[in-house]
């Protein structure tokens, strides 16, 4: 009996353990949580992989093409209307299956347009006669011959300049989606760690004020201090329980905001670690406007801007105009009764097609698409013109802001330690009595709870616009190096 009751606490020791274990996170490691499971990050991944596959697939339409096609048969038996030599029709039952097999290469050509292809087939008929059946093979030895649009609009060859830069924009874009996800997590990070500093705030001022109003107690009883000052402190003591529970609340509505975001399912304690900073470091402006024309989506996108409208300039010209299309194609083919002679002394067989089209009159169209396409490029130079000049500026302004945090923060630091030190001595000299004023203690601890809010809040702006600024640039400027990505680990 005693050898179970040892092990039922025992038992019941480790599972109150367990469950009071805690978790410690780092702002460092919660950003790699949260841009490796979040949410945000998984639709960021999804968005990339099928920008991935379009490109894949739009380099396949450039790769030859092989196909096969086949007839296992084709049955017809009707009753059809057939003319004679000499004039007169009649109406004749027949029967027929026709079978084929053929095999197609085809190639296109995005420089012009065009299309290359090589065949080869076999045909046969079977003809039911109601006294015999006849059998015919005919077999396309070997085809080869191109079409060719002249004078027209060439998609393939516009598509070959803007597709590769949608796919390396797609990488960029992936890339700075994870620094916004950065981003957000910094601000969960900050969110349940302001909280957490709070709910410790309130616990020290409710056991402060514990002590306070006891003492006051004290004091008021020997008439060293009016009623009115005894209330204050009964109030403040009371403020401060309330500050407690509503603190907690908010903790865990903080708490769990947090680990929804980074899907975290246990549900251990979290303790966060403030970020210490043990040194600061400029970024030049040059450099990170450099950075951004290199590395960024938004930079890309104004090349892509400029194409997209020059296509469109391109297609208004050609099409609708004077077109002309091209179809020459060479063979080898041979027709027999027997399978074996289908393929001996093949024939040539040769076909050229030239077709144009002009038009005579459209009433002005093809000249008013083409104006309204000039237009359009035209006012797309602008717009990017007007963009480049934002995009620096705002990269100006956000280096400006970040090298600016330096300041913000030594200056939060100090604030923090003065109004903690001047905390600390208003209390002492309230607790020996050297001053009774309860107005001047509560604003020493308000000043130093601020004062401590504020100097994390400070904290939160400068990461927050650090990792505006890696956003901006795609550039990581603590080790000097690019930002990149692993393509392969993305698609697996």
């Amino acid at each position: 009996m005693k050898r179970f009751i040892i092990l039922f606490i025992v038992l019941l020791s480790t599972h109150f353990l367990s469950a009071q274990s805690v978790r410690r996170f780092t702002l460092a490691e919660v950003i790699h949580i949260a841009q490796k499971q979040s949410p945000d990050a998984l639709i960021a991944m999804h968005r990339f992989r099928k920008s991935y596959w379009q490109y894949r697939t739009f380099k396949a339409t450039y790769l030859p093409n092989l196909d096969l096609s086949a007839t296992l048969p084709d049955l017809n038996r009707s009753i059809n209307a057939i003319t004679s030599p000499n004039g007169t029709v009649s109406y004749t039952s027949q029967s027929i299956s026709n079978y084929s097999l053929g095999l197609s290469l085809n190639q296109k050509i995005g420089l012009t347009g065009g299309e290359v292809f090589v065949r080869t087939g076999l045909q046969r008929m079977d003809n039911f006669f109601t006294d015999t059946t006849t059998r015919q093979y005919l077999s396309n030895v070997i085809n080869i011959g191109i079409k060719q649009p002249l004078f027209t609009y060439n998609p393939y060859k516009w598509q070959k300049k803007i597709q590769p830069l949608e796919y390396e924009e797609a990488k960029r874009t992936y890339m700075e989606s994870k620094e916004d996800i950065a981003i957000k997590a910094i601000n969960y990070f900050f969110s349940l760690l302001t909280a957490q500093l709070e709910c410790d705030i309130a616990k020290k001022n409710y056991h402060n004020y514990d002590t306070l109003y006891k003492i006051a107690r004290g004091r008021y009883n020997l008439g060293k201090i009016a009623e009115n000052d005894l209330l204050q402190m009964q109030l403040n003591f009371l403020k401060a329980n309330a500050s407690v529970e509503q603190s907690q609340l908010n903790y865990n509505d903080k708490l769990f905001r947090f680990k929804s975001f980074l899907r975290l399912k246990d549900s251990g304690q979290i303790k966060l670690i403030p970020p210490l900073l043990t040194s600061f470091f400029n970024v030049p402006v040059n450099k990170a406007i450099e950075e951004a024309e290199l590395n960024t989506s938004t930079s890309l996108s104004f090349t892509q801007r400029l194409l997209e409208a020059a296509s469109q300039l391109n297609m208004a010209k050609m099409n609708g105009r004077f077109d002309m299309n091209l179809y020459a194609s060479f063979g080898l083919s041979q027709t027999s009764h027997t399978l074996s002679e289908a393929f001996q002394r093949p024939l040539n067989q040769e076909r050229v097609s030239m077709g144009i089209t002009l038009p005579l009159l459209d009433w002005g169209r093809a000249k008013g698409n083409i104006k309204m396409a000039e237009s359009n490029q035209e006012l797309v130079k602008t717009a990017v013109q007007q963009d480049r000049i934002d995009f620096k500026q705002n990269i100006y302004l956000k280096v400006m802001q970040f090298d600016m945090q330096k300041t913000q923060l030594a200056l939060a630091a100090k604030a923090d330690t003065v109004a903690q030190k001047r905390y600390e001595i208003t209390h002492k000299r309230y607790m020996i009595g050297m001053i009774n004023d309860v107005l001047e203690l509560n604003n020493a601890q308000i000043d130093d709870d601020n004062a401590q809010l504020n100097y994390y809040n400070t904290l939160k702006n400068y990461w927050i616009n650090y990792y505006e600024l890696r956003k901006l640039t795609l550039y990581d400027f603590q080790r000097n190096v690019p930002i990149t990505v692993d393509i392969k680990q993305l698609i697996r």
